[in-house]
């Protein structure tokens, strides 16, 4: 059974606080039930559990989710738990689930919301509602250079060739669209290491994946190299309960305070030093 929770509590007066303790008419609410002038509406929420954001999430995913010395961290995860202390929610619950799967759970009721690097798209949006965006991404193309070393863009790839996606991303819809009518085989698996171990191994000819996690897996994979990116426009979103439109406004809300007053662009910074076009923050 979900929990209610109120938030943003409206501004009163002390005129308007005197008239709440009388009762009556000075509630602080027209007759027509909306709130007067003077006094900010509640905004209300429910969460599955309360005092608790239940987040699905695809782990390991850095520099988005990933463990440091057995905690919880990443780029999604101090955002969440930021946003979640601004709507006033005290604990953040994360549940790590399998990423092709994770919006029909949303929809279902497992989650209060999810994050997971998710590409806002209309097909998914036809199932779950999308916070604001908060990151701008591109594809990128990862390669073995002990192995293909000729393999130097996207173009290179053709007929005979294996290309290794995670199952139910974009890069995964990206691939199928445009380069299997090239004759390229696309190999998916459920998990996004699981791509790049396989390129390790020479088992595909190159992984196509969202930027970021490529340039991570690259680092500290030796024999990995990104070779090339693919600018197809796309911005993450926090994927939220379809039933849930108030904490969808709530999250909106406080996702947009963290962005104007600049504590966005610290923890932007900290997971993207070298990395500006993905931030959503607008630039003085």
């Amino acid at each position: 059974m979900r929990t209610r929770r109120f938030l943003l509590l409206g501004v009163v007066t002390a005129v308007a606080l005197l008239g709440a303790a009388c009762g009556g008419a000075g509630d602080g609410t027209d007759v027509n039930g909306g709130a007067t002038p003077d006094q900010s509406p509640e905004a209300a929420f429910e969460t599955i559990e309360e005092g608790v954001l239940t987040v699905g999430s695809d782990i390991p995913f850095p520099p988005f989710e990933f463990r440091e010395g057995g905690e919880l961290t990443g780029f999604d995860v101090e955002l969440m738990e930021e946003m979640a202390t601004r709507m006033g929610i005290p604990e953040v619950s994360w549940v790590d689930t399998a990423f092709d799967t994770i919006f029909t759970q949303l929809a279902g009721g497992r989650f209060d919301m999810v994050a997971s690097a998710t590409t806002i798209t209309e097909e998914r949006a036809q199932t779950v509602n999308f916070t604001i965006p908060y990151y701008e991404a591109q594809q990128a193309v990862t390669i073995n250079a002990e192995e293909t070393p000729d393999i130097q863009s996207v173009d290179d790839l053709g007929e005979g060739d294996t290309v290794a996606v995670q199952r139910g991303t974009t890069g995964e819809a990206w691939a199928q669209e445009n380069l299997e009518p090239e004759g390229v085989t696309i190999r998916s698996f459920p998990e996004a290491p699981d791509t790049y171990t396989a390129l390790e191994a020479g088992q595909v000819t190159a992984v196509i994946f969202d930027e970021p996690s490529a340039v991570e897996e690259a680092e500290a994979r030796e024999a990995l190299e990104v070779v090339d990116t693919i600018d197809t426009d796309e911005e993450y979103g926090f994927p939220v309960d379809p039933q849930n439109e108030e904490l969808l406004e709530a999250a909106n809300e406080a996702l947009q305070e963290m962005i104007d007053d600049g504590t966005y662009q610290q923890i932007y910074e900290k997971y993207f030093p070298e990395a500006p076009a993905g931030s959503v923050a607008e630039e003085e």
